[in-house]
């Protein structure tokens, strides 16, 4: 956990999210500023600032993360969806928490 991460604030639940999914190693929460019908991010638990940072022992967390994906968007009512994981500042990363965004509607 990071004291001045507001991914990891939503973690601990010192800050408010419509929370979709949650379990010991992910939450999953609908975006508050919406690219699309429906728009959340599936953040792990674990603070790791981006993709860039992974690396062998984040192999298991990631997979469970993009096989959670098409699970929630259907869920969510979406028969197809993308997913975007921005990575780094040039990749246009605002929230320096690893995250996926999974998009449709």
């Amino acid at each position: 956990m990071s004291d001045d991460c507001i991914f990891c604030k939503i973690i601990s639940g010192a800050i408010p999210s419509k929370k979709i999914y949650e379990d010991k190693d992910v939450i999953a929460f609908h975006d508050i500023n919406p690219a699309a019908k429906v728009h959340f991010l599936i953040v792990p638990k674990l603070h790791v600032e981006s993709l860039q940072s992974c690396d062998a022992t984040h192999q298991q967390l990631l997979g469970k993360i993009l096989l959670l994906a098409p699970k929630l968007a259907t869920e969510q009512g979406l028969k197809g969806f993308k997913t975007i994981i921005n990575t780094g500042r040039e990749g246009g990363q605002e929230v320096f928490h690893l995250h996926v965004h999974v998009l449709g509607g």
